[in-house]
């Protein structure tokens, strides 16, 4: 089993968690390096293990709880473990397989666990109680998601004033999230001969009128929070089609709606219904929702979330994709996402982060989490 050296350069506590491989499903190592370094190298901590999911909590008194939520697994290895440096100090690039997402994030905050609680080396103390859950399987189907089953099987874990999910943010605030719904349109016809195209119905012809909708859209765009939120209803997959002398018999288009988080699930799927009525209603379509799940509202004027936003200096902006956020937000806990890294480099084979960057997120939530002593 790996060692971790939390009271490290959170740089090079990244490197070592990149090094142990964790992709979806296969968590157990790392879970094991953490769940080991923290009873070894924490103080203070209630540590729980479940599956392979590390929980960790102070019940110290103080007037508000903070959760620091970071997932251990990444995407399938691309020859970019163990993690490659590159240059020295500020200017270091570690390059690997979830330096972006999230393992950078991780290593800030279990750096902060121990260095922050540990009475020897510590000259702050937590101004705020504090929760660690880092949980598996976030980049596979949902139903595999560890904070969510901790949501249905721990949901006390989930309760507090404000959560710091770690994902890649570039080190700025990305408040709430936007929620994300796919709807099916088929359309239904009469097989037929191609040469005698007028014996029978064509499916792919009929979906012209929903997608002169998608094309013609205005999405809208919403402030909450002083967050801009842009919405987006797109067409993501179109299918049809038996022979290249058929006329086809079905066909369908699959739309997407990325929506800012004042319309509820309800609420984004009538909207997305409404567009295509007229469509449904002569019956040349069905509608089908396939697959939908809320988005997070900013929560940036709970007091808790407003000094998260002072110690970084004000910065902060709209998250437009979705991420686990939306599953604090349900519970009524006001989440943001702030982690280091450029999330377009997630996932990819070339994905790196700067050292610089996570030391500065580092920095960032020491002062939010701290007083002097």
């Amino acid at each position: 089993m790996t060692d971790l050296d939390l009271r490290s350069d959170p740089a090079d506590l990244t490197a070592a968690l990149v090094d142990i491989a964790s992709v979806s499903r296969d968590e157990t190592a790392i879970a094991d390096a953490v769940e080991t370094a923290l009873r070894n190298q924490t103080d203070g901590f209630e540590i729980v293990r479940t599956g392979n999911r590390v929980l960790a909590r102070t019940q110290l008194g103080r007037d508000s709880r903070v959760i620091l939520a970071g997932h251990l697994d990444t995407v399938p290895i691309a020859d970019n473990v163990p993690c490659r440096r590159e240059g020295a100090g500020d200017d270091e690039i570690i390059h690997g397989c979830g330096t972006v997402d999230m393992k950078s994030g991780d290593a800030v905050f279990l750096h902060l666990a121990a260095t922050m609680t540990y009475p020897d080396i510590s000259d702050t103390d937590l101004a705020h109680d504090l929760t660690l859950i880092f949980y598996d399987c976030e980049e596979i189907e949902a139903r595999y998601n560890g904070l969510g089953i901790l949501a249905e099987e721990m949901p006390d874990w989930l309760t507090a004033d404000v959560a710091i999910l770690g994902e890649p943010t570039g080190g700025i605030i990305e408040a709430g999230c936007q929620g994300t719904l796919r709807v099916r349109l088929t359309a239904s016809g009469v097989r037929a001969h191609s040469a005698r195209s007028w014996l029978g119905d064509n499916a792919i012809h009929k979906l012209a009128g929903p997608l002169s909708v998608l094309a013609d859209y205005s999405p809208r765009r919403v402030v909450i929070d002083g967050c801009e939120y842009r919405e987006g209803l797109s067409a993501v997959r179109i299918d049809g089609g038996v022979a290249g002398n058929v006329v086809p018999d079905e066909a369908f288009v699959d739309v997407n709606f990325r929506f800012a988080p004042d319309r509820d699930v309800d609420a984004a799927t009538a909207h997305v219904r409404e567009l295509f009525a007229p469509f449904i209603d002569a019956g040349e379509v069905t509608f089908t929702r396939t697959d939908a799940a809320p988005g997070a509202l900013p929560g940036l004027a709970h007091p808790a979330a407003a000094e998260l936003v002072a110690a970084a200096d004000g910065r902060f902006r709209a998250k437009y994709g979705w991420t686990d956020v939306s599953r604090f937000a349900a519970r009524g806990v006001p989440a943001v996402n702030l982690g280091p890294g450029d999330p377009n480099l997630a996932h990819k084979r070339d994905e790196r982060v700067e050292s610089a960057q996570i030391r500065e997120v580092a920095d960032l939530l020491r002062r939010y989490l701290s007083v002097e002593v």
